[in-house]
């Protein structure tokens, strides 16, 4: 028996998710990333960015809201499963809920973007809920395991990271001030996308407390999708100030990194499925 003949409906959808990580990587280095300031009108008409960004990342709270309430969630009364399932939903309160009401003005999200997202929600959504509610065994000892420990703190730093980078970025111009300024302060001293990168370090963490095939195809996606991104942006900040720091990092150490720790957390992953 061939290992995906062996893998269930979930380890088959996380290795396809996985794997259109570096599709969509190829894809956006031809094409752009026409969101933001890189935005196209070739996407699609444009939506206001604040009702678009809250609507993309919804289904990540109401899919789980589902699953756990109209599903057997035959795994959801352990501690481990509540925990991590409320790790995911805890990011996306905060992106759909919070984060889109406190954007200052920003650029409308081409139609095609908005949906592709809302999609990649609602697929990702079912799979990381449907995972942790109805299939994930995890001992009761599993909150005391290095892995879980680990994971949880890494999470919440990449979070943290996530959050406090998106403040610096909102509160680049004073009130009445228009045009771009070069981010400072925090890890954006050291390279140019420290809100992507703070969100990959937390789906990472959130990986490693999983410790499953649906964490890590998350996070190499999500590392695959930003990395892209955060190149665009290195690139327009270098076109449109002299006196950008030319020592600033790059996303592709990040995502070099992220990419290795995504393969050998894998490669255990998977032996454990054997």
């Amino acid at each position: 028996m061939t290992l995906v003949a062996g893998l269930g409906n979930l380890e088959l959808f996380s290795f396809l998710m996985g794997l259109s990580g570096p599709i969509f990587w190829v894809v956006q280095t031809f094409v752009g990333s026409p969101y933001g300031r890189h935005a196209s009108a070739s996407f699609g008409p444009p939506l206001p960015v604040k009702l678009a960004w809250s609507l993309q990342e919804l289904p990540s709270l109401l899919v789980p809201l589902y699953v756990v309430t109209c599903t057997p969630a035959k795994h959801f009364s352990h501690w481990p499963n509540r925990i991590l399932l409320a790790m995911f939903v805890f990011h996306y309160l905060q992106r759909a809920l919070i984060f889109p009401f406190l954007i200052r003005g920003g650029k409308p999200v081409p139609l095609f973007i908005f949906l592709s997202a809302f999609l990649f929600c609602t697929f990702n959504g079912f799979l990381q809920s449907q995972y942790l509610s109805n299939y994930a065994e995890y001992s009761d000892n599993w909150i005391k395991d290095p892995r879980f420990i680990i994971g949880c703190a890494i999470w919440l730093m990449g979070m943290l990271i996530n959050v406090y980078s998106d403040n610096i970025l909102r509160n680049l111009r004073k009130p009445g001030e228009t045009g771009y300024k070069i981010p400072r302060g925090g890890l954006f001293e050291y390279v140019t996308a420290a809100n992507f990168s703070g969100e990959v370090i937390e789906w990472y963490g959130y990986a490693l407390a999983c410790w499953s095939l649906e964490g890590i195809a998350f996070a190499l996606f999500t590392t695959f999708n930003l990395c892209v991104r955060a190149k665009y942006h290195h690139r327009w900040y270098l076109e449109k100030f002299e006196e950008y720091p030319k020592l600033r990092e790059n996303y592709n150490s990040v995502f070099i990194l992220s990419t290795s720790s995504a393969i050998f957390s894998s490669t255990f992953t998977i032996k454990g499925l054997k």
